[in-house]
């Protein structure tokens, strides 16, 4: 697992790496498909692509609709695919377009009998990102290492027990 970075030296950014009894292309459609997102996520309950997207590609958009450290407020967020390598990455910018506050990223790697997938943060280097995190980090990173872990172990169940 990767360490939160300091407010005040460089983007904060943390991963979860969870290994699966399962190859990377039965993996990928879980990762990618943003509609199945809700079956994984402890926050984001549910996702649609935009634009007429129908599924990843770099440059797609889609939308999702979350409950906040699972509990609330609930809204929706504007996103955009920024890497998607078949069985290998799929990473995204959440915000409006060429202002991403955030960036989550999916990274599967075939290790021993099936794939080490990691799901990882990487915040905006921006003065307003880094002094909420100062005041709220310690939680709200608490809250992403946990979310992240519960994804992916979920993800884990449902490859490994098809």
């Amino acid at each position: 697992m990767g360490a939160v970075a300091s407010a005040y030296r460089g983007p904060v950014h943390d991963s979860v790496t969870v290994h699966m009894a399962a190859p990377p292309e039965k993996i990928w459609d879980l990762v990618s498909d943003v509609t199945k997102i809700g079956r994984y996520s402890p926050e984001t309950f549910e996702a649609e692509w935009l634009d007429g997207a129908t599924g990843p590609a770099v440059g797609a958009r889609f939308r999702g609709h979350v409950r906040r450290n699972g509990r609330g407020p609930v809204y929706w967020t504007e996103c955009t695919v920024t890497a998607c390598e078949p069985n290998r990455v799929f990473e995204f910018a959440v915000g409006p377009r060429g202002r991403a506050i955030n960036t989550w990223r999916y990274e599967l790697v075939p290790a021993g009998d099936g794939t080490d997938v990691t799901e990882s943060f990487r915040l905006a280097d921006h003065f307003l990102i880094r002094a909420y995190w100062a005041l709220f980090g310690r939680w709200r990173g608490r809250t992403n290492r946990e979310g992240m872990r519960t994804t992916l172990e979920r993800i884990k169940a449902e490859v490994e027990s098809a």
